[in-house]
């Protein structure tokens, strides 16, 4: 059978399948199930910057509004610990998963502009995380603001996550880039290590009775599974960044396609949150079993293989993601 034991982000995992951020992260149980099923490791949920300078301002705002309530003000100032300033029950979780699982725990920032608040990356490292995804989860709704502003602005957030760890940072991508392996260069020179393609963007409707937004979150199918393949086959040999799947993942299949497609790893958040933590056995049976029919001893005999790069005719991919995109077809 196909040895499955891989290396992300310089961690070495006993598989390639990995537990994204979503809900199942504020459940240890529910972690430590997905650990005895296959995990090789676990991404927690994203710790926002909006959140971050928010509860930083407040503190602020706080303080100064009391700064002249009288002569002895200025000399007043709230012990630290009143304020946890965004990150500390964070910290306190990624101990705590640390302390609990036996496989590397990556810590997830989200950010869309260099600041200050860089600073928590290097608490996440401190309190024990083995490497950051940094998620850069931007919107453009400004209509001064340009690609290439917008551009610049998340490659300066990766510099500025980077250059505060020693810990290896990957960074989480959308689809919505108009030349991807540019920009993907850019994240590479900025310092990262890995690639997530791609972010799934919350997608509300309109309840038209109550004339309000509705919030609820559709989980993935592997529908959705064929963008991340291409993105992956069109980076893998022009990149020197390690890439991860994560969207789409539902079965063995899927998973062999994304390390067949250029992957290291595979992330799972819908299909654990529908079937539960015994999704990983079956997915870990179930791609063992391909890979394994192929004629494949271990995952880096199988990396890259229907790569763009090593395909027999890599111009296939883009007349099949053409022919995709201009009728429809899944």
């Amino acid at each position: 059978m196909t040895d499955l034991t891989t290396r992300w982000l310089g961690l070495d995992l006993r598989s390639p399948l990995v537990v994204g951020a979503g809900p199942l992260t504020d459940d240890l149980d529910a972690l430590k199930a997905c650990v005895q099923n296959g995990a090789g490791a676990v991404v927690m949920h994203s710790l926002f910057e909006e959140q971050l300078v928010a509860e930083q301002m407040a503190a602020h705002r706080f303080i100064d509004s009391r700064i002249n309530m009288d002569a002895e003000a200025r000399s007043f100032f709230p012990e630290s610990e009143v304020f946890e300033m965004g990150s500390g029950s964070y910290l306190k979780r990624l101990e705590l998963l640390q302390s609990s699982l036996d496989v590397p725990v990556i810590a997830s920032l989200n950010g869309i502009s260099p600041g200050g608040w860089t600073q928590h990356a290097r608490e996440l490292e401190d309190a024990g995380a083995s490497a950051i995804e940094l998620n850069l989860y931007d919107l453009a709704t400004d209509p001064s603001d340009t690609a290439t502003t917008l551009e610049q602005r998340q490659l300066d957030v990766v510099r500025s996550v980077v250059e505060q760890v020693t810990i290896p940072v990957s960074v989480k991508l959308s689809p919505f880039y108009s030349a991807l392996p540019a920009f993907v260069g850019g994240v590479e020179a900025a310092g990262a290590k890995g690639l997530v393609l791609f972010n799934r963007f919350y997608q509300p409707d309109m309840d038209l009775d109550e004339l309000e937004l509705s919030r609820e979150v559709v989980l993935s199918t592997n529908a959705e599974l064929p963008l991340r393949l291409h993105g992956v086959a069109m980076l893998y040999g022009g990149t020197g960044l390690e890439m991860a799947v994560s969207g789409g993942v539902h079965s063995g299949d899927d998973a062999a396609k994304a390390i067949l497609s250029g992957a290291t790893v595979a992330q799972l958040v819908s299909a654990l949150l529908a079937e539960g933590p015994e999704a990983l056995a079956r997915i870990t049976e179930e791609m063992k079993r391909r890979l394994s029919g192929m004629g494949y001893d271990s995952l880096a005999e199988a990396r890259g293989a229907l790569s763009m790069a090593n395909a027999p005719n890599a111009q296939t991919w883009e007349r099949l993601n053409y022919a995709r995109l201009l009728h429809g077809w899944k």
